[in-house]
């Protein structure tokens, strides 16, 4: 109980040193925090004409959607969704669920894919609701969160050096 308090009260601590930042996220800031997001979390394929995102979190995703929308002139008509999950998984209840958290129709939804390398191998964690990809149909976003990203990266890394 005595380690417990005083993991509790060291939080609080990390809490309380870092709300500060908080304070003011403005559209620069978000536009910023989109581009490290994609740049982590989404697919790079450079051929293609849309940026993705895809993960199990239902924040990550809820963040990537907001943020794209804070950012952006969005267009709902060009989101695309596919949800992947486990064999033993009821599909219906996983795309319900990923339909509420992304506020996305229906029909442009493509059809789940379901992992049958998991058939016989039952979901340990019964919260886990497969995998969320989220497609949005635009080339310049996505060459500009790119763009955006490694110039995050590199001015970082030369400020660094040149400390160093």
């Amino acid at each position: 109980m005595v380690n417990k308090e005083k993991r509790n009260i060291y939080l609080n601590s990390l809490i309380n040193r870092n709300t500060h930042m908080l304070e003011s996220i403005d559209s620069k800031v978000q536009k910023l925090l989109l581009s490290i997001l994609y740049l982590g979390e989404g697919a790079k394929y450079k051929s293609t004409k849309s940026l993705m995102l895809a993960n199990s979190n239902p924040n990550i995703i809820r963040l990537f959607l907001k943020l794209l929308k804070n950012c952006y002139n969005i267009d709902d008509s060009k989101f695309r969704v596919r949800i992947q999950c486990r064999y033993d998984q009821n599909t219906e209840l996983i795309e319900d669920y990923w339909r509420d958290i992304t506020k996305i129709n229906r029909k442009q939804f493509y059809p789940t894919y379901v992992d049958k390398r998991t058939k016989g191998k039952p979901t340990k964690k019964k919260e886990y609701r497969g995998v969320c990809s989220v497609q949005y149909f635009s080339t310049e976003i996505q060459l500009e969160l790119e763009f955006l990203a490694e110039a995050i990266i590199s001015k970082i890394l030369r400020a660094v050096s040149s400390i160093g």
